[in-house]
């Protein structure tokens, strides 16, 4: 168990043993905030039907109420509590994802609170796969909403570190899981109307969705906010993004004082500030697990400008991709 900062301050971060777990799910009971690791990031979590508690999550995040909560659950039993309704193709995606990082909008039921789904008659659904997350939603015995941990809009957390470098001085724990294994958000399919429509890509690739329910519709946007993650900014550091699909495109004066993002090894990087290579073996997964991440480090380093080189939108390339493409998008 560790203090983070200045011996005055709540937070504690404590490594989610069944001890530390056993104190977080208390927390959770009596309405306060837990952060705790999942396999996508570390979320901030409140008893889902507690409508104060959840407030202090928009609250601690600095999030709009407009922008609804995920609500993760321990078992299959959990989810009567939750949503009204199981559709057929939820049915078959939960069978073959579930535990996992898939998120499914449902008919809520009507235990859930109006503001955990930002008024919306639908709610966000997941089964974590991570021990940490399901022992702690097992142990507070009732469903937790969780964001990610961190302030709204910026990069989300992958490790216990991340989230008390921007929260510790608001929640009073960090169930530290280690660093998070998929490290993008889950992927979003919404099960609500005639057809699934993807309205996150995230850890499940939309190859994956499609092989299990057949043609899954993409979210053309216009449709406002219906889950997560959606907003055309976030993700973002405080440095300013560019993606670029070619080395070449960027220029040497461009390259001093900036900062590049590499999927992978590639020829002609000289010039830059710092060059971070996310996976030596090529292989999205490791490109996922590890962007967050050194999105922050790159973002901490003081250059005028970050350059992410584009990857394929296939497979868990097209959840990257979202996230640089928001990440890159100008504040308005």
């Amino acid at each position: 168990m560790r203090r983070h900062r200045g011996a005055g301050l709540r937070l504690v971060i404590r490594a989610a043993t069944t001890e530390a777990i056993a104190a977080g799910a208390a927390l959770i009971r009596r309405g306060d905030l837990v952060a705790f690791a999942t396999e996508t990031v570390y979320g901030l979590g409140a008893d889902a039907t507690n409508p104060t508690a959840v407030a202090r999550i928009f609250e601690v995040k600095r999030r709009p109420s407009f922008d609804p909560l995920i609500v993760h659950i321990e078992s299959p039993g959990q989810l009567s509590s939750v949503a009204a309704v199981m559709p057929r193709a939820a049915t078959a995606l939960a069978a073959r994802f579930w535990p996992g990082p898939l998120t499914l909008v449902l008919p809520k039921a009507q235990a859930i609170p109006a503001i955990v789904t930002a008024g919306l008659p639908s709610v966000a659904v997941r089964l974590p796969s991570h021990a940490v997350a399901r022992a702690l939603i097992a142990a507070a015995g009732r469903p937790i909403a969780a964001p990610s941990a961190n302030p709204f809009g910026y990069i989300s957390p992958t490790t216990a570190a991340h989230v008390a470098a921007q929260l510790g001085d608001e929640i009073p724990l960090i169930l530290d899981g280690g660093p998070c294994a998929v490290g993008l958000e889950s992927t979003i399919i919404s099960c609500v109307g005639p057809q699934p429509v993807l309205l996150r890509a995230g850890g499940i690739p939309l190859e994956d969705i499609g092989a299990v329910i057949g043609p899954v519709q993409v979210d053309p946007g216009g449709t406002g906010v219906l889950a997560p993650g959606q907003l055309p900014r976030h993700y973002a550091p405080r440095t300013p993004i560019t993606i670029v699909h070619t080395l070449a495109d960027i220029a040497a004066p461009q390259r001093a004082g900036a900062a590049l993002l590499l999927p992978w090894p590639e020829p002609g990087t000289s010039g830059f500030g710092r060059v971070e290579v996310l996976a030596d073996d090529r292989a999205l997964p490791t490109v996922a697990a590890r962007l967050f991440d050194a999105m922050r480090r790159l973002d901490a380093g003081g250059y005028e400008r970050l350059y992410a080189r584009a990857v394929a939108e296939v497979g868990l390339g097209r959840a990257i991709m979202d996230r640089l493409r928001r990440a890159a998008t100008a504040e308005r």
